[in-house]
């Protein structure tokens, strides 16, 4: 009570009653002293109100708890337990929060919100099983869970109490709860467990009391009334009999004041009214059953028969025990409303055995209890009505559970949680090392009395209000801490502010004092401007009169020297045009002589010419004439011989008609030469005539003049036609300038339309390419999701052969041992009790197979019918995925292949088609070769075959140069014989005659020396038959060469075509970009013609490889038929021969990389290899991937020599040992990483070494030859890929096995950041504290164990594309899990548990960097918790803020976000709740979002794995086996 009179001080928060709302929170305007009869509040609203206090009880009114209390899953965790503080937490909780779930101590409080929510689905049943009941949000999976977990560790029977009003939600959270055990137990994929599950166990409710206008059904409120079991009395007389004896008697009776038929009987939980109309009629009981029982044993057989019991009569008919036969009527129904008193049962009677039976279940039952609340009468969704719900807590007992836990000490404290929260507390003397003696030493100075705590062990216990009291103690320390704080701060801002003013005022002088002394400067220049502006204006005036004078004289001078210059021009004017008259006429004269003798030249020049074409022509008819053979051989010269001979007309015809021209020029030239003649002999007389008539005088001058006057009518006609042609001139410009503007405007057209045209073909180029950028994204998401698919259906496969494989050992257990006793079934995982029966021996194995076959004919033969059918459908279902996913593989191969090979594929096939053809026939000479060599040395076996100087060796060597020769000789002579079939058609007639065999065979065997001639001409004819076929094939390469030769012409056309294009577009261009221009065309040339080399230099490379590659083997294939040869030689004849068999032993030193087995060491070396191989060994001592190197190679020996039935048994066992060791040791990390390691690595292996091109290409050449020759394994290869993808699914579970227990407490639950995250009170459930503990997990641990998982990976030799698609499954794993968690706990998400949940995925981000993994997806996959961790920090107030997270949290759903949203809670009283209001905004925002609605993240998505391919560099032939495996047996090869 002392720290509650402290706690009433000014700004204390209180509870006070209220008619509408029940209670109504106020803040204390002035402090509370002892004996005040009088509060004054303020409420929420700002009105101001005086609260009196009872005069009687004097009781202060309830306090409120801090707000960091407000919205606690647990009710106990309150520091004032009472009943507005319970009512305020559930209406916070269920409004704001949206939360329906709060635990009171052992009792699950639900509220029904009259709508479905997402907190049902299977993902939220995996989140909250397997855990504690108070590590996770309240709900009502964690009670079911709690009842399962006990149920399967006590084995004791369990029951889950629901109880509640009408409405309230019983039906559906027994429901739930029946559908989470359901879903736990392993039946989840049956439908509507839940119903069936109900309908076999119906719930019990509790009979209402008899006033239905009071609605509470509950297992608390039911009692037992002391019925007055009398027959004449009546209603009102047995209720005054009731007012009499025990109204004024007994505390828990009571009269209702306006009724005198009822009474109240005072329950455990609330006071409930009872009605008496009727209630004898309904309680009154038959005859007593100790009467009944003693009528029953009486002696006479009619009291007997009556109180016989109504099942013992069996017959209508019997005989009565005395020996005489008796009929006994069977009673009838009885009809409803009818009274029976041998049948009908009152309440009070159905009441007591009803309560009997609960009572007995419960006693043999753990009990679990729900109480259901309904919020609301008219079933509106998440309306909270007061009154309903405080009447229903105080009926359903969850008031009272608070006031007994109110009576203890409700609130709990580590020593470690009180030193972390109240540090502030403290001072620095105070802190000892020993936490719990600190604890105690302040709890002492804090708290006077020590009744208000108790220290324990482990925790510190305090009394109700006591949390609250030292929460003020803490607030008010931080806001004295604040205060100080401000009180610097603002100190320094004035200061700061001060000096900043002081800088501006001295600033403002300065640059006053500045101006100031700028103005004066500016002042004294102007004076001095001034003065130097007159003196130079009155400069100025006096110039101007000087210049004045100056400019007349000067004009004066120029006058007269103008006049007297213009005289003098005149005169030369004069001679200069004369001259210049003369200088033209006398041009134009030779100009007209020059161009007749011109023409007359050109004229003699073409007739001269068409005489030399004509004959030319009569030559070249003739010749065409004598080579019709060239008409054969050039198709289409006529046709360019008759266009020559068009082109030729057309030229003679032109030439005509320019002589035509020619001669009438000619004419008009001749006629103008007499014209000029007579003019010139005329002027001649005149002239004559003049120097004659020197005397006339005046007729000359008459005449002088009259010439004159004619030459100035000539001078006007001048100028009229000069005038005429510079107008002429103008407008022929002007058209010559419109005609460049017209032709710039069609430039610039043209250019606008091709850079229109490259926009559109760019456009289109980009689209077509995001189209095929598209496509293929999509083609990927598609094979990823087959891929999937394929993998989810590969693992339900698994599954299932595996519950097959249990199945039969439950049963065959089952018949030999049976278990009692109840054990729990993960519903995500199988039985694994049947791996220990699996021996390291296969005879063991196959003996105890046979056992469980024996057995298994006795089981359930329809269980057995239905695995198998499931089976079979997962098999087709699997091969039509596996084809379907190889055909989307073939598509996007076929895809991505005609995008990059689009134009070089078809020449590169056609080039590879004609190389397999050169190879076809060069492989049939060879061949062809080979069988003679073989001939030959069969011939000659005895002899020594095959070494130097033998003479099979000598025979082989004159054959093949026999060959030679002869086959120089028959190039000759087809050479010869096809210049003679060309150029004459007769002899291919001939030809034809002679190679028909029949005829030719018929005139031989007439001749006389038919021997001799018939060999000889059926020589001659296999002659001309091989020639004729050397002929045809000549010609076919003649022919594509002339198809080669015109293309090439074509393009050397089209080459000049766009040469001189260029040259023409280069000779409009200036000298230096025409130089630039050319070097560029040059430079692109020489580009084109060096890659078309370089393709053509790969091309030959390629063939020459391949020809090599045949070469060595057929080398390689005489070598050993050599060498077999040798070996057959009798050891007398290897004496008398030189051999030198030098190559043989070193032939069978050479190790191949191939391991040699007898069939018999099979079983030994799986065992060996596989079953008994210790992985750490190998994994530290050898290398990498060493049985898988060693399985290959003795596989590479069974498919050498040739024995399919080897290769199969040993695949087969191979992979059998595999799957049998990882069901033996599945759950070793370790085990598995090696077994995918190795089965990755034999897979390469085979791809490697398939003979395949595509996966060749990293091959050394001695790797190319220990490729496989006899055996393809492709199927195999699908085989091994399925069972890694197997191997691949069981590490993950084993490494999530593994990370799960550490990824809560990890990142979630530990303080990696010491003293940001701020520790709250806890309840009676059990919460996880984040101050590290002995033996708890920290993100440390999880770094440990992922490096551990990288480190075992690397060391196994795991491909490291492998590693990343793994360590990208981890971090979803601990992304998701942890997402997961923090959206079920509403103590986790807060400000500080987001900084801290950055700062562990930073060091997740910082350990990706370490080990060079950043770019493997991982990071990606935290995402969501990166965003829900940003979520919690940002500020969430303003429509900015709304808009900032919608765009910020992209991989968060709608869901997910309004989740942490709501939950979000305050650590310290400086942070604010998120209200409603910001919390519909961001929904309406998000409303337009297209995404699931589910809640959690799935932890059991599994992304889809890949093999890349990943050759090895390792040569077989180097690998050497270590004794310690244990295979001597083994033989290198």
């Amino acid at each position: 009570l002392c720290s509650r009179h402290l706690c009433l001080g000014t700004f204390a928060r209180v509870w006070i009653p209220d008619a509408d709302e029940v209670w109504k929170s106020a803040e204390l305007t002035k402090n509370y002293k002892h004996g005040d009869s009088t509060l004054h509040l303020t409420l929420e609203d700002g009105m101001d109100i005086e609260h009196k206090l009872d005069d009687k009880t004097k009781n202060l009114p309830h306090l409120r708890n801090p707000d960091i209390l407000v919205g606690e899953n647990d009710l106990t965790a309150l520091s004032y337990l009472h009943e507005p503080a319970v009512l305020h937490n559930l209406k916070v909780r269920f409004t704001d929060s949206k939360l329906i779930y709060t635990y009171c101590g052992i009792v699950l409080v639900a509220i029904n919100p009259y709508e479905n929510l997402p907190i049902y689905g299977s993902d939220i049943i995996n989140a909250y099983s397997g855990q504690n009941m108070g590590d996770m949000d309240p709900h009502i999976f964690a009670v079911a869970e709690e009842a399962y977990k006990q149920m399967a560790r006590d084995e004791r029977n369990q029951s889950i109490i629901v109880s509640g009003e009408s409405g309230a939600g019983k039906t559906v959270s027994a429901k739930y709860a029946m559908r989470y055990f359901a879903t736990v137990s392993g039946a989840a994929t049956e439908a509507n467990v839940e119903e069936k599950v109900l309908a076999s166990n119906p719930i019990m409710e509790m009979p209402k009391g008899s006033d239905d206008s009071y609605r509470v059904t509950s297992v608390n409120q039911c009692s037992v009334v002391l019925c007055v079991q009398m027959p004449k009395g009546s209603d009102d007389s047995w209720a005054q009999k009731l007012y009499n004896t025990h109204l004024k008697t007994c505390s828990l009776f009571e009269k209702p004041r306006m009724s005198n038929k009822a009474f109240i009987i005072q329950h455990f939980a609330d006071k409930v009214q009872y009605q008496c109309d009727g209630f004898l009629e309904k309680n009154k009981d038959t005859v007593n059953e100790e009467q009944i029982n003693v009528l029953k044993a009486s002696k006479l057989d009619l009291l007997v028969e009556l109180f016989q019991d109504e099942e013992k009569v069996t017959s209508p008919t019997g005989t009565a025990p005395g020996g005489r036969t008796r009929l006994s009527v069977k009673p009838k129904e009885i009809r409803s409303g009818a009274s029976s008193k041998e049948h009908k049962k009152t309440v009070g009677c159905q009441f007591r055995n009803s309560l009997a039976m609960l009572m007995e279940t419960l006693n043999a039952t753990t009990p679990h209890y729900v109480r259901c609340i309904k919020p609301n009468d008219l079933k509106f969704p998440f309306t909270f009505d007061p009154k309903r719900a405080v009447q229903q807590l105080r009926a359903c007992g969850v008031l009272e559970t608070i006031r007994i836990s109110a009576a203890g000490f409700p609130s709990r404290w580590t020593y470690q949680e009180f030193f972390s929260r109240y540090r502030v507390l403290m001072k620095q003397k105070d802190v000892l090392s020993d936490r719990r003696l600190t604890c105690r030493n302040v709890l002492e100075k804090l708290v006077q009395d020590q009744d208000k705590y108790q220290f324990g062990k482990t925790k510190i216990f305090f009394r109700a209000g006591q949390v609250a009291y030292l929460e003020k103690l803490r607030a008010d320390k931080l806001r004295k801490a604040c205060v100080r704080i401000q009180k610097t701060i603002r100190c320094w801002l004035v200061r700061k502010k001060y000096l900043r003013k002081k800088h501006a005022a001295i600033t403002i002088q300065r640059y006053t004092r500045g101006h100031q002394a700028r103005c004066l400067v500016k002042y004294m220049r102007r004076t001095l401007a001034a003065i130097t502006i007159q003196k130079f204006q009155r400069m100025c005036v006096q110039r101007k009169l000087y210049l004045q004078k100056q400019a007349a004289a000067l004009v004066m001078q120029t006058i007269l020297r103008a006049y007297m210059a213009r005289q003098k021009y005149q005169g030369l004017l004069r001679n200069h045009k004369a001259v210049f008259i003369q200088k033209h006429v006398r041009g134009w004269l030779a100009r007209q002589r020059y161009k007749r003798s011109l023409r007359a030249i050109v004229y003699l020049q073409c007739c001269i010419r068409r005489m030399k074409a004509k004959k030319e022509l009569k030559k070249l008819k003739i010749e065409a004439r004598s080579v019709e053979h060239f008409k054969k051989l050039n198709v289409g010269m006529e046709n360019k011989i008759m266009q020559l001979q068009r082109k030729l007309d057309e030229q003679a015809k032109d030439n005509r008609v320019t002589s035509e021209r020619l001669n009438s020029l000619e004419t008009s030239h001749a006629v103008e030469s007499e014209k000029l003649k007579v003019e010139v002999s005329k002027l001649k007389g005149i002239e004559e005539e003049a120097k004659n008539n020197a005397n006339r005088v005046t007729s000359l001058l008459e005449e002088l003049e009259r010439l004159r006057k004619e030459l100035t009518t000539t001078q006007k006609e001048k100028k009229t036609i000069e005038d005429w042609a510079t107008k002429y001139r103008d407008e022929m410009e002007k058209m010559v300038a419109e005609l460049k503007q017209q032709n710039g405007l069609l430039k610039t057209e043209k250019d606008d339309l091709n850079r229109m045209i490259k926009e559109q073909s760019q456009q289109m180029t980009e689209k077509m390419t995001r189209a095929l950028v598209e496509e293929t994204q999509q083609l990927e998401s598609d094979l990823n999701e087959e891929r999937s698919r394929y993998q989810n259906l590969l693992t339900e496969h698994l599954r299932l052969e595996e519950r097959y494989d249990d199945l039969k050992e439950e049963i065959t257990l089952s018949v030999s041992v049976p278990k009692p006793g109840h054990r729990r079934t993960d519903s995500t995982h199988s039985s694994n009790g049947s791996e220990c029966t699996y021996n390291s021996e296969f005879a063991e194995s196959e003996e105890s197979s046979r056992h469980g076959e024996d057995v298994t004919r006795g089981m359930d033969t329809s269980l057995t019918l239905k695995l198998q059918k499931r089976v079979t459908e997962l098999e087709q279902e699997k091969s039509s995925l596996r084809n379907e996913l190889e055909n989307k593989e073939e598509q996007f191969q076929r895809a991505r292949d005609d995008e990059e090979h689009k134009k070089s594929r078809g020449a590169e096939l056609e080039y590879e088609s004609l190389k397999r053809q050169e190879l076809d026939s060069e492989n049939k000479k060879l061949k062809h070769d080979l069988t003679a060599m073989r001939q030959s040395l069969l011939g000659n076996a005895g002899a020594g075959a095959g070494a130097p100087g033998s003479p099979p060796y000598k025979v082989l060597m004159d054959q093949l140069n026999s060959s030679c020769e002869e086959l120089e000789v028959r190039k000759e002579e087809v050479l010869i014989l096809r210049s003679q079939l060309v150029s004459q058609k007769e002899a291919m007639q001939h030809k034809e005659t002679m190679t028909e065999p029949v005829h030719y065979a018929e005139d031989v065997h007439k001749m006389k020396d038919s021997g001799a001639i018939t060999q000889a001409y059926l020589g001659l004819k296999e002659t001309n038959r091989l020639l004729e076929g050397q002929m045809q094939q000549q010609r076919r390469s003649y022919d594509n060469e002339v198809e080669v030769l015109r293309g090439e012409l074509q393009s050397v056309k089209e080459e000049n075509n766009r040469q001189q294009q260029l040259l023409a577009q280069n000779l409009q261009l200036p000298p230096e970009a025409r130089i630039e221009a050319s070097l560029q065309h040059e430079i692109t040339r020489l580009t084109n013609e060096n890659l078309d080399l370089m393709e053509q230099l790969e091309k030959q490379d390629k063939t020459i490889r391949k020809l090599k590659k045949q070469l060595k083997v057929f080398s390689k294939k005489i070598g050993e038929m050599g060498a077999g040869h040798v070996e057959t030689i009798s050891p007398g004849q290897m004496v008398e021969e030189t051999v030198r068999p030098v190559n043989i032993p070193r032939r069978e030193k050479d190790f191949q990389g191939m391991l040699e087995y007898k069939k018999e060491d099979e079983l030994k070396l799986v065992k060996n290899l596989i079953l008994e191989l210790k992985p750490r060994g190998v994994a530290v001592n050898l290398i990498p991937g060493l049985p898988a190197y060693i399985l290959f190679m003795c596989l590479r020996h069974a498919d050498y020599v040739n024995d399919d039935q080897k290769v199969r048994t040993l695949l087969t066992s191979t992979i059998n040992s595999i799957k049998k060791i990882l069901k033996k040791r599945g759950d070793d990390f370790e085990t598995v990483s090696f077994w995918l390691s190795n089965t990755c690595r034999f897979l390469h292996c085979l791809k490697q070494y398939s003979g395949d091109e595509s996966f060749m290409k990293h091959n050394t050449p001695k790797q190319n030859d220990h490729c496989l020759s006899n055996f393809d394994l492709a199927e195999y290869r699908q085989v091994l890929s399925d069972l890694a993808i197997q191997i691949y699914q069981q590490l993950i579970k084993c490494m999530e096995s593994i990370l799960q227990p550490m990824i809560v407490s990890g990142m979630l639950e530990h303080e990696t950041i010491q003293g940001v995250s701020g520790v709250k009170p806890t309840g009676l459930r059990k919460r996880t504290s984040s101050i590290a503990d002995e033996g708890t997990y920290t993100l440390e641990s999880i770094l440990r164990q992922l490096s551990a998982f990288h480190s075992t990976m690397c060391q196994h030799g795991t491909d490291p594309e492998l590693i990343k698609q793994v360590v990208k499954q981890q971090f979803y794993i601990i992304g998701a899990v942890t997402l997961n968690n923090l959206l079920l706990r509403k103590d986790m998400c807060s400000w500080s548990k987001g900084m801290q949940i950055r700062y562990n995925v930073s060091q997740l981000e910082e350990w990706l960097r370490d080990k060079s993994l950043m770019l493997c997806g991982a990071k990606e996959t935290l995402e969501p918790l990166i965003q829900a961790a940003q979520l919690l920090q940002v500020k969430k107030k303003t429509d900015e803020d709304a808009e900032a997270i919608c765009s910020m949290c992209n991989s968060l759903s709608t869901s997910q976000i309004v989740k942490v949203l709501n939950l979000y809670t305050p650590v310290n009283e400086f942070e604010e709740r998120v209200s409603v209001t910001f919390i519909r905004t961001i929904q309406t925002r998000l409303r337009d979002r297209c995404e699931t609605p589910q809640l959690l993240m799935d932890t059991k998505i599994i992304y889809p794995v890949t093999f890349p391919f990943n050759p090895s560099s390792l040569a077989l032939e180097t690998i050497q086996i270590p004794g310690s495996l244990n295979l001597a047996f083994l033989t290198r090869v």
